[in-house]
Parts: structure tokens; sequence; C-alpha cells
């Protein structure tokens, strides 16, 4: 019995290391909500009392290093006892680098670059920094854009070894330094200024909407629109994916939040797990396209340009409507060709009743006015933010209580952390191609290599930024593209903003362009597919929009520039071309089309698309594009329609296996 009672009170006794386990836990909980709450005090103190630059910036990226390595750990099965040291190491490298930025201040304000010494301290906690954001980007990235990372510090510290007209003389130790840590041309540039200045603050802004129910809203909103039509699941999963990825501006998270329901409707609809997946990356990918918020890489065009980001919205407008509804038409026919796609009555209703929730739309109508009306963006973001808080106490349904708005406060600066600490480290990238004259070179090279020609310079380019876009974040993509691509084309003579317009345009498309596609690999893990066919899927419903950016180069006026009579003809007859390029690349309307039929419709709309509003060229293929429309409504032949296409939407038979 002795014994007995020895074993018991032996398993009763508490376990110190778990015990200790759970304090750090905790005390983890209670920093990064602490640190949370401090960064969004900070971020809102700023607007009404601005800091230099040397003050904002480092202490906007010493919280978000500090609460990125709080929330993303290191894995404590790889490293053992030691993790928990290594981690608290980390974590207190990131709050000392802080720290030094702050103390130092006023010296970095005033000294003069190149002439001002370079200290040890100042040497160390550059390098400290350097380090803490790779680490940070190997975390949330992972190694694809920490390869290019590595790959520039490489080549700024050997230049002198490259060869050709790769070569220049290289940083020494110090220069680096100053360059990459102490300037605002490197880590604290236009990169980490984006961030303070517009990407925090509508970050805030979507976790706060869809904190309130705002992304429900918009997944019922798209099931009441096209939820009874042809192809009505899928439809409904690009018009939600429409609407709330104008409010994220982030493709993986537009996939995350409206995919888990969107994907099993249209399974249970007929889809192919992969067809299904397909749709959602397309439609959540064009979320970084859609005014008002867009995405990261649209705040960043917008502080390269020197422009205000109303203006960066506003032009965005004409190419994302052509995009979703060269998708909208694309899906249509598919599901018109196939015979798939018809959802359930069961699944067409909201949760919800919509009536009493349209007060929720009040946020993105207060943040599309105030832009509208000529507020900063910053402002904007922060008053339709409070305008969320005043509108869900509408409802009791809708209201926050304490323990969501502690939720609020992690979720949202858990986000702002993933995305300020890669941006900030992409400005490595940025000093780098700029003080070793890279950009210029590269240029140069590229206006070479295809004789000076519009038509040739475009193709490299397309092929440049959808490889590059296949490892990195559309942010990346786009800023390397921005600084190697954009100038051969301004010397082309395409506008600065069409340029860029361009090159951000076919950054987004490789979120679904395969091998590496991370869109469409984010749909796949919901879907239960396959990653690769999902891809390819994605792509090739995304064929339809791919001659949209080359309109955008072409024309201004598709971004809104000049009188706005030409304007509207420029979106009507884009919107136009991309409805008629959907036709021929799918190959139906009202029944299938014979080859010499796609190859007309493809031809006229590409002509309306690629032409500039108001050219010969323009009138021209205006009129093949009416006859070869007129030539769709009054053909006589009649053929049935065609049988579903198995390798696309799947048999119906599988519908019923849903991935939960």
């Amino acid at each position: 019995m002795a014994l007995a009672g020895g074993r018991e009170s032996s398993a009763s006794a508490p376990d110190p290391t778990k015990h200790a386990a759970l304090n750090a836990g905790r005390l983890a909980s209670f920093l990064r909500l602490g640190l949370g709450f401090l960064w969004i005090v900070f971020q809102i103190y700023i607007i009404f009392r601005p800091q230099a630059p040397q003050v904002e910036r480092p202490l906007h990226l010493a919280l978000a290093t500090t609460l990125l390595f709080l929330w993303f750990p290191l894995n404590a099965r790889r490293l053992g006892r030691f993790s928990g040291v290594l981690h608290v190491v980390i974590v207190g490298a990131a709050l000392s680098a802080g720290a030094y930025y702050l103390l130092s201040a006023r010296r970095l304000t005033e000294r003069m670059e190149g002439v001002d010494p370079v200290l040890p301290v100042d040497i160390f906690f550059g390098a400290l920094v350097v380090l803490l954001l790779l680490e940070g980007v190997r975390r949330v990235v992972g190694w694809s854009l920490l390869g290019v990372l590595i790959a520039s510090l490489a080549y700024a510290m050997l230049g002198q070894w490259t060869p050709g007209w790769l070569r220049f003389s290289g940083f020494g130790l110090e220069e680096a330094v100053e360059i990459l840590s102490m300037s605002l041309n490197g880590i604290l540039g236009i990169t980490t200024a984006t961030s303070v200045q517009f990407v925090f603050y509508f970050i805030l802004f979507g976790a706060v909407y869809a904190a309130i129910g705002g992304g429900q809203l918009f997944i019922d909103v798209g099931l009441k629109i096209a939820g009874t039509r042809a192809g009505g699941s899928a439809k409904a999963a690009v018009v939600s994916s429409s609407l709330m990825g104008s409010m994220t501006g982030s493709a993986v998270a537009n996939v995350a939040g409206t995919g888990v329901f969107t994907i099993p409707l249209m399974r249970r609809a007929g889809y192919s797990r992969e067809m299904a997946g397909a749709i959602e990356a397309v439609a959540s990918t064009g979320g970084q396209l859609m005014p008002p918020v867009m995405g990261v890489a649209a705040f960043v065009m917008a502080e390269m340009l020197q422009v205000d980001y109303g203006r960066i919205a506003l032009a965005g407008l004409i190419p994302a409507t052509a995009f979703y509804v060269a998708i909208f038409l694309s899906v249509d026919l598919r599901a018109r060709k196939s015979g798939t796609g018809t959802s359930p009555e069961q699944d067409l209703e909201p949760r919800q009743p919509l009536g009493p929730r349209l007060h929720l739309l009040a946020p993105p109508a207060v943040l599309v006015g105030m832009l509208v009306a000529g507020y900063s963006a910053t402002y904007a973001a922060v008053i339709a933010s409070l305008s969320c808080l005043v509108v869900c106490s509408f409802r009791r349904a809708s209201r926050l209580n304490w323990r969501a708005l502690v939720d609020l406060v992690a979720d949202s600066t858990r986000q702002a952390s993933q995305v300020a600490v890669p941006i900030a480290a992409i400005g490595i990238i940025v000093a780098v191609a700029v003080q070793s004259n890279l950009a210029l070179k590269f240029s140069t090279q590229l206006m070479a290599s295809t004789g000076g020609t519009l038509a040739g310079a475009m193709g490299l380019i397309v092929v440049g930024c959808l490889v590059m876009g296949m490892g990195l974040p559309t942010v990346a993509a786009y800023i390397i593209g921005a600084i190697l691509f954009a100038p051969s084309l301004t010397k082309l003579g395409i506008p600065e903003m069409s340029a860029h317009f361009f090159v951000m345009y076919y950054c987004v498309l490789s979120m679904v362009t395969p091998p590496v596609a991370l869109a469409s690999y984010a749909a796949a893990g919901i879907a239960g597919g396959g990653a690769m066919r999902t891809s390819v899927y994605a792509l090739r419903l995304s064929f339809v929009c791919f001659l949209v950016p080359v309109a955008l180069a072409l024309d201004p006026r598709s971004l809104g520039e000049g009188n706005l009579i030409w304007v509207a003809a420029a979106f009507l007859s884009l919107v136009a071309g991309t409805m008629v390029w959907a036709v021929a690349i799918v190959g139906w309307c009202k029944r299938s089309l014979r080859v010499v039929e796609r190859v007309c419709c493809g031809a006229s709309a590409a002509g309306v698309i690629c032409s500039p509003t108001g050219t010969v060229e323009w009138l021209w293929s205006l009129g093949a594009l009416a006859v070869v429309g007129l030539w769709l409504l009054i053909a006589r032949e009649q053929r049935s329609p065609s049988q579903p296409e198995a390798s696309l939407e799947g048999p119906a038979s599988d519908s019923s296996k849903i991935h939960k």
C-alpha cells in the first residue's frame, strides 16, 4: 500500500518542465499583446505627431521584428533544450536594435553620409539588423526570398569579381553598413517607409473589418448575386473574392478567408478538387489589383512614383474591372460548356439574412469616399477602422467584446509583422541594385538584347516578371521588376505609371503561374487536390487576363488618364475586348465554336485590347470585333453543347467527396 501510495503521489506531483513551458507560453502571449498594443498606439501617435524618419522607421521595424519572432518561435524539437535560450536571445537582440536606433536617432539624422565616420557600434548593430531580417524572412517567407537577399549581399561585397557587365567595385564593410542600415536608402528606405505610412493601417482596417463580420458578408453577397445561375458556386467565389480581396489586398489571405467556404461549395456543385482550387486561386489573386486597398505593391508604387495612393487606386479600377469581368465570363462559359457548377438550393441561402447586416458595408464606403475626397490613404484607413468599431455596435451579433478586441490586437499586429519584416528586407535588394548601378546596366542590356523594339522588350519583361514572381511574394517581385524592367519601358516611350502597372500586373499573375504558384498551392491545400494540377488549371483560367497589362502599357487612358470621354471609351473597349477574348479561349458562345471562329474572335479581341484608344488601328479592330459579334449572334448553324470536360471540372460522381 505504501508503494502504491508512493506511486500515486509521484504521479500526481506537478511536472516542473510542463509548468515552466506553461509560464513561458503565458509570458509570450502577454508580450505579444503588450507589444502589439504599443505598436498600434505608436502608429496612431505618429499620424498626429510625425517624427523624423530615423525614429519612425527603426521603431516600426523593431516592433515588427520582435513580434514576428514571438509569433513564430524556433522549432524546439530540432534545437532541443537550447531553443528556449536562443529564442530569448533573438527577441532580446531585436529589442536592443530598436534601442540602438532610438538612442542614436539624433546622430543618424544629423550625420553626413560618406563624410562622418561609421562607429564600431554602428557596424555591430548594422550587421545584427541584417541578420535579424534574414532570419525573419526565413521564418515567414522561406528560402525563395532569402536566397535572393543572400545573393544581393554577396554581389554587394564581391562585385569586383563578377564577370562582364555585372562587375563593379563592390562595397567595403563600413560602406555596406552605412548604405544598408544607417541611411534612408537601404533597409530604412522606401520599402520600410511604405510599411510605416500605408501598409500597417490598411492591414489594421482589414483585420477590424473581418472581425465584425465583413468577410462573411461578402461571401453571402456573392452567393446572393450569382449563386442561382449556371456555375453559380464558382461565380460566387469570384464575386466574394473580388470584394474580400479589395479589403485585404493579399492573394493567400484571400484564399484562406473565402476559400474555406467557397471551395467546398464548388465541390458540392460538381467541380473537381483541382478546378475548385484553381477558380478560388485566380479570383483571390485579382484582389491585389482591386481598389480601394489593392496590395502592398500598390503602396510601394505610390512611393516610387511619388504620387498620392488615391491616384494609384483610381488608376487600378479599370484593369481590375476588366480582370474580374474576364474571369467571371470565363467561369460562366466553362460552366455552360461542361454542364457543371450548379449548386444545390440549400447551399445558396446565406447563413444569416443580408438585410440586417447591410450596415457593415458602411466602413468600405467610408474608405472609398475619403480616398475620392482627397484625404490621405493613411487617414482614410484609420477613420474607416474607427467606423468599423462604431458600425458593429448597431447590432448585438456584430458587437466586439473584450476578448474579441484582444484577439483583434493580436491578429492585426501578427499580420502586420509578417508583411513589415519581408518588405524591409527587400530594401537590401533595392539598395544594392541602385548603389551598384545594376538597374541602369540591366536596362541597357535588355534594350540591346531586344534591338530596341518595344514588343521584344515587353515579351522579355513578361517572362522575367513571371519567373521572379514564382517563388517571391508579389511585392518583392514587383520591386525588383520596377527597378530592373520599368526603366526599359520608359526609355521606349511608355509612361512611367503605365510601365509600373505593366510590371506589377504580371508579378501578380505569377501567383498562379506554375511551377511555383503560392495562391494555387494555398487553394490546393484547402481543396485537398494536387498542387501542380491546381496551378496548371489556374494558369489556364488566367489566360483571359494576360492581355490586359498590354492595354495598360500602350494606352494610358486605360489607367484613367486624359479626357473623361476617352477614358470611358478605353474602359468599354477593354471590357468588350476581354469578354470576346474569353469567348475565344473557352470556345463557347451558346454552342461550341469552330477553330476559325475562335481565331477570328481572338484576333479581333487582341486588336481592340492592344490598340491605343482613338487610333486608326483601334477603330479597325472595333469594326472587326463588331462583325465577329454579329456573326456569332446570327449564325444559323446550331450544335449540341459539348460534353462535360471531365479533365477540368471532374465527374459529377466525385462531387460527393468533399474535402473538409
